[in-house]
């Protein structure tokens, strides 16, 4: 029987949380569904743990590269691999929620373009419920190839989540990847470069339960969110200016409040400021800003974000979690010190 659906997931040094996200697939895996791995040369336990896992999951093929491609072509490559007909693009610590690919199987049957799934977030236990509608969609909604713009205006940010994404295989290898390589988004790239030729599913009911605080790019993140996002968005040529600049700020990075949260957060500091910003700013007054921020005390910049965070506003409870998983949260520093 051909199969329908590939759940492709790249992966490195994910030992201790592969495992469960597997077998939260595996469990409602049918003779239409394999599930892809890719592991980009990971050095701790990963190979152990799938090559364990495929004497019992037999939908499970496993491979291993020599070394570290990079998430965006690691996920081009595990794509390349993939025989189904779709591609679900999931994440290698987050689980699948019961009935999900029930749930895919069906939508597929109906020739989408694209699948969006709706997604929760629990802590990194999953013992708590933190977001329960990440969407907050509380019915699917079809958006038709005239609909692009709006596609993008409403769920594009959901998008920066790679395991929302099942796309057409043979749509993905049709379009431009490689300049999406080193963007972190290479999902994005390809969905929004052009106008998708057939409609596209928007699943409101959460498909995924997704691990909160367990990126392994914290380190990165202003880099990744101030800096490669804005380029990918404004890369997009296929939607208008207006509507770019109506959702996403074109240079985030000046604002002094951005700079602070991520200051606050412990993912910005003197080396982003003279690798990032310096270069982008030829003002001296504001370069002179932005390395006051990079240069502020992040205990005390960690603190005015928990009380900021303390207000109730959307994405208040995730902000104030991003807070206390900072260097800078008290406790982290009294561990520290």
């Amino acid at each position: 029987m051909s199969i329908k659906l590939s759940i492709c997931i790249a992966t490195r040094n994910r030992g201790g949380f592969i495992g469960e996200t597997l077998e939260s697939i595996a469990a409602q895996c049918t003779s239409v569904v394999e599930i892809v791995v890719l592991d980009g040369a990971s050095s701790d336990n990963t190979e152990q743990v799938v090559g364990a896992l495929q004497n019992t999951m037999p939908a499970l093929r496993y491979f291993r590269q020599g070394k570290n491609g990079g998430v965006d072509r690691d996920y081009d490559t595990v794509v390349g691999l993939a025989l189904g007909e779709y591609c679900w693009l999931m994440s290698d610590d987050d689980l699948l929620l019961p009935g999900a690919v029930d749930a895919v199987l069906r939508a597929i049957e109906r020739h989408f373009s694209l699948i969006v799934v709706n997604t929760e977030i629990r802590n990194l236990d999953f013992s708590q419920l933190i977001d329960g509608n990440r969407l907050n969609f509380f019915e699917d909604r079809i958006y038709s190839p005239s609909q692009f713009e709006a596609l993008f205006e409403e769920v594009s940010g959901h998008l920066g989540y790679i395991g929302a994404v099942v796309i057409r295989r043979d749509l993905w290898e049709t379009r431009a990847r490689e300049p999406y390589y080193g963007s972190y988004f290479i999902h994005v790239g390809v969905i929004f470069q052009l106008p998708l030729p057939c409609d596209t599913l928007v699943i409101s009911q959460p498909l995924v339960s997704i691990r909160f605080g367990n990126t392994q790019w914290r380190p990165k993140e202003f880099e990744i969110r101030m800096i490669r996002w804005t380029e990918l968005v404004s890369s997009l040529s296929s939607i208008s200016p207006e509507v770019r600049a109506r959702c996403y700020r074109r240079e985030p990075w000046r604002s002094i409040k951005s700079l602070m949260f991520y200051r606050a957060k412990g993912t910005y500091d003197l080396d982003d400021y003279r690798r990032w910003i310096k270069p982008r700013l030829a003002s001296r007054w504001h370069r002179s800003k932005a390395y006051v921020v990079a240069c502020f005390p992040g205990p005390l910049a960690n603190l005015i974000g928990l009380i900021f965070c303390s207000f109730k506003y959307h994405d208040s409870t995730i902000h104030y979690l991003d807070m206390k998983a900072s260097r800078f949260f008290i406790r982290n520093w009294f561990r520290h010190t």
